[in-house]
């Protein structure tokens, strides 16, 4: 015989502590735009992550590393 199944409502996570009337003003859909844009996110490695301050510095250098790739390769005499 199969035992039955009882079915749960969901719990009310939503603690009594939080004031609900704080939560009023936000606007749906705020961030879609940038979402829609899309991020193309990298994580360093450690090791690598150390010689770069910031966005901009990782940047600089792999616009370098590019022009320099794509030059035509002397060959010597």
């Amino acid at each position: 015989m199969k035992k039955k199944i009882e079915k749960r409502q969901p719990a009310d996570d939503l603690r009594g502590e939080y004031d609900l009337s704080k939560l009023k003003g936000g606007i749906r859909g705020k961030y879609l735009s940038r979402y829609r844009a899309g991020t193309n996110l990298v994580l360093l490695s450690p090791d690598v992550a150390r010689y770069f301050s910031d966005e901009q510095s990782v940047n600089t250098a792999l616009r370098t590393l590019i022009r320099v790739a794509r030059r035509p390769l002397r060959r010597r005499r």
